[in-house]
């Protein structure tokens, strides 16, 4: 009993000082690291579309590579993390977060070798995520085929 009574005197003591988390300041950090990372990808495919008189379609896919390699090359150089410390969500902008999670496990494990420690913790990641959207397009495109058979 005296054990129940310390734990709740502990997480009591704990919740006092304890920083508040200020969710305005959260949300607006993250739109605008999120909204500015958008708008780099916007700008490149512009970029994309003046320089190899692309369309936007074919210029989607140059924009993607080129955010790929910048958000992996900034989380080489241990910058993308300073970015993701201050925007939080922001910074998880699914090509450029899925970039920096797929890097940072690679360097995380590089240690153990290139096929063994890169190679493996890299596509245990990228992995589950493959398969997701796999199952994910397979569903919906089989909910889509049934909406579209009823009307």
């Amino acid at each position: 009993m005296s054990e129940k009574f310390n734990q709740q005197q502990y997480d009591q003591t704990v919740k006092e000082y304890q920083p508040k988390p200020s969710i305005f300041g959260n949300c607006i950090r993250a739109f605008l690291v999120g909204g500015s990372i958008c708008l780099f990808g916007q700008f490149l495919t512009v970029v994309y579309m003046d320089l190899f008189n692309m369309t936007e379609r074919e210029a989607g896919n140059p924009t993607v590579t080129t955010l790929i390699l910048l958000a992996a090359l900034l989380t080489g150089f241990g910058v993308y993390d300073k970015i993701a410390q201050f925007a939080g969500a922001g910074s998880a902008v699914p090509v450029t977060g899925f970039a920096n999670s797929i890097t940072s496990a690679a360097l995380e494990h590089k240690s153990e070798g290139l096929v063994l420690g890169v190679a493996t913790n890299l596509f245990k990641l990228a992995g589950s995520v493959i398969v997701f959207g796999v199952v994910a397009a397979y569903v919906v495109g089989i909910i889509r085929y049934l909406f579209q058979s009823i009307m």
